[in-house]
């Protein structure tokens, strides 16, 4: 301790850390939902803090945009820093017809155009997935709280503004959304025996070019944050 990226002591995290990609998302989460919320890391901007929600240590660290960048972080904490579980939260553009804006995604798995996994020298494609245990808390979750989610694949993309169909195509074989850091999540924790889940909050749909503001974006989808965070207690 501290790592390249990351400048927590040992033991300043909890075993469950939730992760959006904003860090500015990050503080909201701490200030708003965690009692007695310190400050763990800020190194690059990317903010890290760790407190109690509902008597229970939890930790709130952004992520950054992209597999790359998830790639990093998930992985140091998974593996230097004792994090058990992570969960995403973060936004995604609906894919399937069924979504619109503000709807609830959860993860089942991670289709990718990302090369991430060509570390492993696999002779086919490995196929991401969530951690069983995290996706039914979180399905059984949302089902207390009265929260209507969403469940399926979801396509981690490298490509932001895609000038494609590619979307069309992804819709025809099932994927409900996309967004840009799932795919690296679910790899790293199923290399490290660790447990992932992403919860996402449909932002815009680009295929029908609706969308949310920047603002609502950073701070709005309470009903995604309030599910993580209960979904982190419940473990």
């Amino acid at each position: 301790m501290p790592t390249p990226h990351i400048s927590a002591k040992n033991g300043d995290f909890a075993k469950t850390v939730l992760m959006p990609g904003d860090p500015l998302r990050a503080k909201l989460i701490a200030e708003k939902y965690l009692h007695n919320a310190r400050l763990v890391n800020e190194v690059r901007g990317m903010l890290g803090y760790t407190g109690n929600y509902k008597g229970k240590r939890v930790s709130v660290m952004a992520s950054g945009m992209g597999v790359p960048s998830m790639g990093i972080y998930s992985y140091e904490l998974y593996k230097f820093y004792g994090v058990d579980n992570i969960i995403r939260i973060g936004t995604a553009g609906a894919v399937s017809d069924e979504l619109k804006v503000r709807d609830i995604v959860l993860a089942v798995s991670a289709a990718t155009n990302s090369n991430f996994s060509a570390q492993y020298g696999l002779m086919g494609v490995p196929a991401p997935t969530a951690s069983f245990e995290l996706l039914i808390k979180a399905y059984e979750c949302a089902r207390s709280l009265g929260i209507k989610v969403n469940a399926g694949p979801v396509l981690t993309s490298d490509i932001f503004y895609d000038d494609t169909d590619d979307l069309l195509k992804w819709q025809r074989v099932g994927v409900k959304a996309v967004e840009m850091e799932c795919a690296a999540l679910y790899m790293n924790a199923a290399c490290l025996g660790k447990k992932a889940l992403t919860i996402c909050t449909v932002s815009d749909c680009p295929l029908t070019g609706e969308s949310s503001s920047s603002e609502e974006r950073e701070k709005s989808f309470d009903d995604m944050m309030t599910l993580g965070l209960e979904c982190a207690v419940s473990l």
